[in-house]
């Protein structure tokens, strides 16, 4: 799941989730790493940890890293029937979480796209391929490079430039890649996942250079969608974790203003077997609240979450992952590095949680 893309489009997108539903297909590669320009929303979503070459602090020196690129369709409306007009809103957000200085740097970005191909319109700079993952927003970019991806980001005060190469296969979320989302099978989203990436590169920060060492890992999530948001929901709750054993764990559930789910669902993926979890199998139980200096929300820091695979401790390794992107898709979410622990109370895993609508409900 990704936080927040601005843009409620009403009637139009309920007949058009509709269709979708009916009409819904295989995903097919690389074409399905692309955009899908007639969904509404979109995003490609890349959390990881690193620990720099060099380290001897181990997981207190490591980093945490999180890009996200967003894909908003734009109402066309009788004046943007050119060809160079904007069509959608194409938005990024980046983040490093630096565990030894207990603190979150972060960055946005915000541009419209024509729709056109790399290469069509030599003065558009901001773009998504239909064909791979080719993205661009200016000066950052998550791009198909061999076996794997890279992202670069340039932000005020942090950078990275890292390689991100696949160990396992796609994995496809829900049915064959279709996650139901809500009691209505119009609340959906097409959901695949690229857990275990291994991470390469450096990354800049406060003017210092730290080069990506052995143990870094990354997970990528792609989803598409007309509608995902069901009646009631306020925001979700979403885990990915890579499994030090190579296993791969997703959980999320949908919220309502009450803290009572609305769906639930995820995945367990171990020894090359895929476990898909159903509606209830899923409990998010909050342990400990964090309240933000600066919004005043409440977010749960540590939860036990309960899924078929096993009973998990979820902690976030710094109190304060909180986004504020108001200045690009409208929203105030908490996203971060998080360890887990098995119900043996061992540290089995690393990855990113993230909680929306705590702040104010999520828009979509």
């Amino acid at each position: 799941m990704q936080a927040g893309l601005v843009l409620g489009l009403g009637a139009e997108l309920t007949r058009a989730a509709t269709a979708a539903s009916s009409a819904r297909q295989s995903l097919v590669f690389p074409r399905d790493a692309g955009a899908h320009p007639d969904h509404a929303i979109e995003w490609w979503y890349v959390t990881g940890y690193t620990v720099p070459i060099g380290s001897e602090a181990g997981a207190d020196a490591a980093f945490g890293f999180q890009v996200t690129f967003f894909r908003s369709r734009v109402p066309q409306t009788q004046d943007m029937r050119s060809g160079l007009a904007a069509k959608h809103l194409v938005i990024a957000h980046a983040a490093l979480t630096d565990v030894k200085g207990k603190k979150l740097w972060h960055a946005q970005r915000l541009g419209r796209s024509s729709g056109a191909e790399p290469g069509h319109n030599p003065a558009e700079n901001t773009w998504a391929s239909v064909h791979d993952t080719q993205l661009k927003l200016r000066d950052w970019s998550l791009q198909t490079q061999g076996h794997g991806l890279r992202t670069r980001v340039q932000g005020d005060d942090f950078s990275f430039d890292l390689t991100l190469t696949t160990s396992q296969p796609v994995l496809l979320q829900g049915e064959q890649g279709f996650s139901q989302k809500g009691p209505d099978r119009n609340h959906n989203s097409y959901y695949y996942s690229l857990p275990q990436l291994k991470v390469g590169g450096s990354l800049v920060l406060g003017g210092q250079t730290h080069t990506v060492g052995a143990g870094s890992t990354a997970w990528l999530d792609h989803e598409w969608s007309q509608q995902v948001m069901p009646p009631g929901a306020v925001g979700w709750d979403w885990i990915g974790i890579n499994l030090f054993d190579g296993s791969a764990l997703t959980a999320f559930r949908l919220r309502d203003k009450q803290g009572h789910s609305v769906w639930d669902g995820g995945s367990f993926r171990a020894n090359a077997t895929l476990f898909t979890f159903q509606r209830g199998d899923v409990v998010f139980k909050p342990q400990r609240l964090w309240k933000s200096p600066v919004t005043q929300a409440s977010y749960p820091v540590e939860w036990i979450v309960r899924t078929p695979a096993d009973f998990y401790t979820v902690r976030a390794v710094v109190d304060n992952q909180e986004l504020d992107s108001r200045n690009s898709t409208g929203n105030i979410y908490w996203e971060g590095l998080s360890e887990v622990w098995d119900s043996n109370g061992r540290l089995v895993g690393r990855g990113y949680l993230e909680m929306t609508g705590y702040a104010s409900p999520l828009r979509l």
